[in-house]
């Protein structure tokens, strides 16, 4: 049985991606899953795919359920719908849109077709994962979720008393020193040595 390698890049930064497997006899939803767990994203949202071509424009849609709105032709449900059914191109490319509110949007592209299943796998599966993903509700951390509680409790994000900005304006009083300006102390500093 056929193993399909698509290749599914963040289309913010195409250096985020992660590449899955899957049978070409699983079906669409199945791909849905494998790719919002590859992102670390839950799955309370509306989802689609488009079928796509090289200049990555929306084609056939494939959608987790059908949504109330207009469409081109009637949709495919992913549930219904084998992913190998849908492979017309060697190179066959997907626009993949989850959370129609925030309008996440991955490219999902054929990067190989594998002849026979590997045993160890059970698919469908990630086997690479490139570059940090994004946050679905908010921002992300290197240095992970204790940073963003110290910037909450220390509220890192605004400017303390006593920290300006350099080349400040000159109005701050702690721009003068005794018998003048900074300018004028450093002079005498430089005269004392």
């Amino acid at each position: 049985m056929a193993v399909l390698k698509f290749r599914v890049y963040w289309e913010d930064d195409d250096a985020v991606y992660r590449d899955v497997v899957i049978k070409h006899s699983q079906s669409f939803k199945e791909l849905n899953d494998i790719v919002l767990k590859s992102f670390e994203f839950d799955n309370k949202h509306k989802a689609t795919f488009y079928r796509s071509n090289d200049q990555w424009q929306r084609g056939r849609e494939i959608t987790l359920e059908k949504y109330d709105k207009n469409y081109v032709k009637e949709p495919l449900l992913m549930d219904q719908t084998q992913i190998g059914s849908e492979i017309k191109d060697p190179n066959q490319k997907f626009i993949y849109i989850y959370d129609f509110n925030r309008n996440w949007t991955f490219q999902v592209e054929l990067i190989s077709v594998i002849k026979e299943e590997n045993q160890k796998i059970s698919y469908p599966s990630v086997i690479r994962t490139e570059g940090l993903a994004p946050s679905q509700y908010g921002t992300r951390s290197l240095l992970g979720d204790k940073f963003v509680e110290v910037e909450e409790k220390y509220d890192l994000s605004k400017g303390e008393e006593g920290f300006g900005t350099e080349g400040g304006d000159g109005d701050d009083e702690s721009d003068e020193v005794e018998g003048g300006t900074e300018e004028a102390g450093a002079e005498t500093f430089g005269e004392e040595l």
